[in-house]
């Protein structure tokens, strides 16, 4: 019942959301006469408005948003690599004002990206903008994340090639970039089954990247953690596991290259 729930909730909120409707924004409403009340009282005690600049969802609202994809992928990923101490770190694609921010408070962090990027003042991340469809050789790379991207290659969203492998060749050329040894860090939706959501992305069983490409032999699974369709964090969990339950969460997934 729980998941029917989901299957039922989450596509319509997509579709409000896509025409520009939100649900956060139309609930508030019902915070309309507290914000008559309030303005009322600071103009019976002299106060002078500029301007109306009405916001009703912070009256009960949180101090914050301490779940989801990626919060608790960034900073996770962020805390890895810092315990890792790699000699050179290349992320291909992350977010830059979540996890490349991250990482760069602390360390220097090469991106790659199919987009540009303006020039940055912080002389820790380092831009290129290249295709991982097509890789120049970086050299020696000892630790490679890719958060929230792979899920994305091939369906032409940010402007690249269609390709339905996409995500098969970017896990390969991910993997081919790597040192032995090497620890790739790499995030995507995960959900009971292999979907596409064009054009937007793919989501994937969690076992599902085990079969993409001829790769497997190269790396080894060290940690599988993933985020619930609910924003909450599932640390060191067995992939074998029965209980993954999720329609459109997040698998967070450390390799190490064996060979």
């Amino acid at each position: 019942m729980k998941n029917l729930a989901k299957i039922i909730l989450i596509p319509i909120i997509d579709i409000m959301n896509q025409l520009g409707f939100n649900l956060g924004k139309i609930l508030s409403l019902k915070y309309y006469p507290r914000f008559r009340k309030n303005k009322k009282e600071w103009i019976a005690k002299g106060g002078v408005i500029s301007r109306n600049q009405m916001i009703l969802s912070d009256y009960e609202g949180n101090s914050g948003i301490a779940k989801g994809d990626y919060f608790h992928q960034d900073l996770l990923v962020a805390k890895l690599i810092y315990e890792d101490q790699p000699k050179r770190h290349i992320d291909i694609g992350s977010r830059v004002d979540g996890f490349v921010a991250h990482v760069a408070s602390y360390r220097k962090i090469e991106v790659l990206d199919i987009r540009p990027l303006a020039k940055s003042e912080h002389e820790n991340i380092i831009f290129t903008q290249a295709d991982l469809m097509n890789p120049k050789d970086l050299g020696e790379v000892d630790s490679i994340s890719c958060l929230h991207v792979i899920e994305h290659f091939g369906l032409g969203r940010y402007g690249d090639p269609i390709d339905i492998e996409g995500h098969n060749k970017g896990i390969a050329n991910l993997v081919n970039l790597l040192n032995k040894d090497g620890l790739l860090y790499i995030s995507f939706p995960i959900g009971q089954k292999d979907e596409i959501h064009f054009n937007a992305n793919r989501v994937f069983s969690p076992k599902d990247i085990f079969t993409w490409a001829n790769y497997k032999k190269s790396i080894k699974l060290q940690n599988f953690d993933y985020v619930d369709d609910l924003g909450n964090l599932h640390r060191n969990i067995n992939i074998d596991s029965k209980n993954i339950d999720v329609v459109h969460g997040c698998g967070i997934y450390t390799f190490k290259k064996i060979y």
